[in-house]
């Protein structure tokens, strides 16, 4: 019988595992390598990145941001990515990158000049938002620029049914993914009976956090961050980008 899980971390790991080409770990599809770089082009914009800062970027993906941030010949720039996988992927780009979760970032006190959290905070469980939040305050220096983007301002619908059967779960993935992904699951299927592994998918489509402005904005003032404005994302449009500074 095939299980589901939501856990986004071990769907960031299996990603990984199953990356054909380095954007794969932006999580936005292969298609969509220029939507991720006009996202991080904004974000560049949005906290006024330059030569004199210090950036972590939490939940760096394919390492866009950081490759922005390089180019504009910061101070330093660090990554923190959720898996191992992950970081090896990545650092064998030349990049700065570490293992570790929003709400145990692994650097060090008042490092950054700017901090950014985007698309990262919706995936987290929602009782750990508020040490997460605790964690970015934790390494901002005085008066940095925070920006934590896309949060879903209302629950969306995961557009990823349950499955009664095996039979059900590939007729879905044909219909809507083609013959290519249909052929990956039979293989996986397969891999499944013959090794005797647990037969779990992991679509990672399922969102934890979600929270109109005053809510965040609210957590974000208790975990010691100041509330500079917000703005509505523009792809997807049901999600809210949010600037602070650390007083």
């Amino acid at each position: 019988m095939i299980s589901r899980s939501d856990d986004y971390v071990e769907y960031c790991r299996e990603n990984a595992k199953g990356a054909q080409e380095l954007h794969d770990l932006a999580l936005r599809g292969r298609d969509k390598a220029k939507t991720t770089r006009v996202v991080h082009e904004h974000i560049v914009e949005a906290v006024k990145l330059s030569a004199d800062d210090d950036l972590v970027d939490i939940g760096c993906g394919d390492g866009t941001l950081l490759r922005m941030a390089r180019d504009l010949g910061v101070r330093s720039a660090i990554g923190i990515l959720p898996t191992e996988e992950e970081v090896l992927l990545v650092r064998r780009t030349g990049l700065n990158v570490q293992q570790g979760l929003s709400d145990q970032l692994p650097v060090p006190d008042a490092i950054a000049s700017v901090a950014v959290c985007n698309c990262v905070l919706l995936v987290v469980p929602r009782d750990r938002i508020p040490a997460s939040l605790c964690e970015i305050a934790r390494i901002a220096k005085r008066d940095a620029r925070v920006f934590i983007g896309e949060i879903p301002f209302a629950q969306p619908k995961n557009p990823t049914p349950d499955f009664s059967s095996r039979r059900e779960l590939l007729s879905h993935l044909y219909r809507r993914n083609g013959l290519r992904t249909w052929f990956g699951m039979v293989r996986r299927m397969i891999w499944w009976r013959l090794t005797g592994q647990p037969e779990v998918i992991r679509p990672g489509t399922a969102v934890s956090f979600f929270a109109p402005p005053e809510e965040v904005i609210a957590l974000a003032k208790a975990a010691g961050l100041e509330f500079v404005c917000h703005w509505r994302h523009d792809d997807p449009d049901t999600r809210n980008n949010y600037l602070f500074r650390k007083p």
